[in-house]
Formats: structure tokens, sequence, C-alpha cells
């Protein structure tokens, strides 16, 4: 979980806790037998340390006499659920409404940071790049396979590379490069891809050679949206970070990522020799 998730939890067992004192339950021993729980889960959510459902908030606010603050208290529940999806949540009916989701994001995006240290972005790939990525996903996580769909909606980002004032400051690991998705023919395809991408005046892509002196550790991927959202990704779960403090964190580690990066000539080198190995 977020280190912004969680103070929101914490945020919310507060209030729960002030609601029980107000309602003249002096213990959470008292509440619980009101509630018929057990007095440790009473606990667990006044302290943060378990994550509140619709009911439990429902019953919390009936017995203490709250309900008006019930929808308040959801609508808080839903977004600390919304810093922390589970992929198997969020792709349990495949993966091309994720796809959906992910467009009015960057519709209303001017500025992009992105750093991927071993697989090309999303908005770069090709429709079959990004095809045997998802293929890897319906296996990897066990749900319905709409690969084509998902690619479809991929694909409609790319039209906003040549819309509006956006800029795009993409950072790519050497390793992305390399990293063999759907066979020699998709991966040299795919690299032709951005060698075309570095000719448009609004992107500039740069790429981390794999014996560059670091300034950071080159850690996770993330993606930053403005300076309002970064999107980070796990294998079990995608986070989203929207507090000030920790988007300054990844403005300060892109900036430093960028220091290790080669851009122009030096770069399309290496995405040159990158092709020339698929070709053996």
């Amino acid at each position: 979980m977020s280190k912004q998730a969680q103070e929101t939890r914490e945020a919310l067992g507060a209030r729960l806790r002030g609601f029980r004192k107000d309602a003249g339950f002096s213990s959470g021993r008292a509440l619980a037998a009101a509630l018929r729980w057990q007095e440790s889960k009473v606990s667990r959510l006044e302290n943060g340390r378990q994550n509140a459902s619709e009911d439990d908030i429902r019953a919390w606010c009936r017995v203490t006499g709250r309900q008006e603050q019930v929808d308040d208290l959801i609508a808080l529940v839903r977004h600390i659920d919304e810093l922390w999806l589970d992929w198997r949540r969020q792709l349990t009916t495949g993966i091309e409404k994720r796809q959906k989701k992910s467009l009015p994001v960057y519709a209303r995006t001017g500025v992009f940071r992105i750093w991927h240290p071993n697989l090309i972005w999303g908005t770069f790939q090709t429709a079959d790049y990004a095809k045997a990525i998802f293929e890897q996903s319906v296996s990897m996580y066990e749900i319905p396979d709409d690969s084509e769909a998902a690619v479809a909606k991929r694909l409609e980002r790319q039209r906003y590379l040549y819309e509006g004032s956006r800029v795009y400051n993409v950072l790519l690991g050497e390793q992305a490069l390399y990293s063999n998705v759907g066979g020699p023919q998709v991966m040299q395809s795919q690299l032709d891809r951005l060698t075309a991408l570095m000719g448009l005046a609004r992107v500039s892509l740069g790429i981390v050679p794999r014996s560059a002196l670091t300034k950071i550790w080159l850690g996770h991927s993330f993606s930053m949206f403005d300076d309002k959202l970064v999107l980070v990704e796990t294998w079990s779960a995608e986070m989203s970070v929207t507090q000030p403090r920790e988007i300054e964190l990844y403005t300060r580690a892109f900036a430093l990522l960028k220091q290790s990066a080669v851009y122009g000539e030096p770069a399309r080198a290496l995405i040159a020799a990158a092709h020339a190995h698929f070709n053996h």
C-alpha cells in the first residue's frame, strides 16, 4: 500500500473513532459488542490497520447514529481502493476496460514524464508488440482473452502524439530495446517505430545505456501526468500517487535518471544496435 493510501486509511480510522466516542461508546469493546464484531476488528479499523468495507461503514454509522456520514465515508473507502488496485480485480472482465479507462487521463495531460527500464512504453508500442504484452497478461492473471480489443484501445492513445501541444519526455533503459517481446520480427518493427517517433517535435526520447553511471537506482517504471498523477505498476497491482510531496519525489527521480540518458544520434545508435541483434 502507498504511503498516501495508508495515511488516508488512518484518517478514516480517526473519524470512526470520533464517531464511537461521540456516541458514548467508551471503548472499542463496547462498540464491538453492539456490532457483534470481534474487539480486534474495531481496533484495526480505528488504527488504519485494516481496510473498512462499505458494509462496515454502514454498520458503524448506524450504531453510532451518524447515518448522514455514510455516503461521504463510502466515497473515502472507494478512494483508498483506487489508490492501490490489484490487477486481478481490475482485469476480471479482460484488459480492454482498463485500456479505455486511461484515455481521459491522456486527453487532459499536457506534459508526460515516462520511465520504463525494461519495456517499451505503451503509447509507443506497435500493435504486434502490444498484443504480445496483453497475451502475457492473460496468461499471468488467468483472465478473459480480449487482447485484440485491448490493442485497439491502446492504439487510440497514439492520436494524442499528433494532437494539441502535448509534450512527451520518455526515458527507456537500454534493456527495453532487448527484452524480447513477441519474437525478432516484432522487435525489429518496434525498434523501427521508436526511431520514427524520435522525429516528432514534441517527443523527447532518451535511452539510459546499461553501462551509464547512474545517479539513482533504476527502480520500477512509472508514468507522470503533469504534476497531478503518477501511476506505478507492479506485478500485483497499480498504484496511483496524487500526494504532492510524493509526486515531487518522482519528479526528482526522473531528473536524476535523465542525467544518465543519451539522446539524438547516440540514442539512435543504441536502437540500431538492438535492431541488428534481432537480425541474427
